[in-house]
């Protein structure tokens, strides 16, 4: 893994955090920052897929669908 290259401002505020004692070292902070990036994608992702299902439902009480023909996806429809 890469060294991580701070800014000023950064490295002052991961100091503080190791001196406070909320993190024993660098690598810690940066665990938890990466922790929390992961866990807001995990989320945007999460209200991306909310919001499609609620568009596909407002589409579908609107009566913007198309009928469902479970044979059409049979794996081996036709092929005996």
């Amino acid at each position: 893994m890469p060294n991580v290259h701070l800014s000023e401002q950064m490295r002052a505020y991961v100091d503080s955090q190791i001196q406070s004692g909320a993190y024993a070292n660098v690598s810690e902070v940066v665990r938890a920052g990466i922790r929390m990036l992961m866990e807001r994608d995990g989320a945007r992702q999460y209200y991306l897929l909310k919001a499609s299902l609620e568009q596909a439902v407002r589409d579908a009480e609107a009566g913007e669908f198309e009928r469902f023909d479970p044979q059409a996806y049979e794996p081996f429809a036709g092929t005996k």
